[in-house]
């Protein structure tokens, strides 16, 4: 699959951004175009899509500059399956890959681990009627033995977790914000590259307050939609 130059150039400025902070500026377009042997326009395009996902912001006759974290967050404590299920589809999944992997880069940071500690991935494609809705990336602390074949057949993460590991998940945080399809994810979930997606990062907690899973999902504009429902308190 042909990665386009401008996304190459945006996951290479994504990774710059990892040594900086918020409130700090990027290179400019011309030297970011050297920097990546590219095109001005391309450069521009890169940031385009940045600004719009909100990690970088541009500020007139200043600069661009590496925005501060989103605030928004949306809790609940149901899995993909029943939240399909309660709207009256079938929930599936599509196992892309399963295994143990050495955790690096935004892995250790969002659970807590050093560097080239094994943690389990697991990968998927979640369906709602047999038609791909989102792609869905976990990562959870090992060692989990034969979670691989537990999921065969599109069986629940949560339910596996619970019944085969003893890990039971009581408390979530889930972080929406917007996306693009990589060309990856637009070939697994059958869209264009580039097309809007929802991107969700939750993490679990158990009961006695350690982490179980960190899941990265995006799932498609067009067919998926986030509700958050809250009681409020007078």
């Amino acid at each position: 699959m042909k990665v386009p130059k401008y996304y190459w150039v945006k996951t290479e400025i994504i990774e710059y951004m990892r040594e900086l902070v918020a409130g700090d500026a990027i290179p400019g377009e011309r030297e970011l175009a050297q920097l990546f042997g590219t095109s001005r326009t391309t450069v521009r395009q890169a940031i385009a899509e940045l600004v719009v996902e909100g990690r970088l912001q541009r500020r007139q006759g200043r600069g661009t500059f590496v925005s501060p974290p989103k605030v928004m967050r949306v809790r609940q404590l149901t899995s993909f399956s029943e939240d399909l299920r309660s709207e009256g589809s079938m929930p599936g999944a599509v196992i892309v890959a399963v295994g143990e992997v050495a955790a690096h880069g935004e892995v250790c940071e969002r659970l807590g681990v050093v560097s080239g500690v094994p943690v389990m991935r697991v990968e998927r494609v979640r369906t709602a009627a047999g038609q791909p809705l989102a792609h869905e990336t976990a990562f959870l602390p090992g060692p989990l033995p034969g979670l691989g074949e537990a999921l065969e057949g599109g069986g629940s993460l949560y339910l596996t977790l619970e019944e085969r590991f003893g890990r039971v998940i009581t408390t979530v945080e889930d972080v929406v914000e917007t996306s693009f399809a990589s060309p990856r994810e637009a070939d697994l979930l059958a869209v264009e590259t580039g097309s809007p997606l929802l991107l969700v990062h939750r993490t679990g907690w158990g009961a006695d307050g350690a982490l179980v899973e960190w899941t990265r999902s995006v799932f498609r504009g067009d067919r998926f939609r986030y509700v958050a429902r809250q009681q409020v308190s007078l």
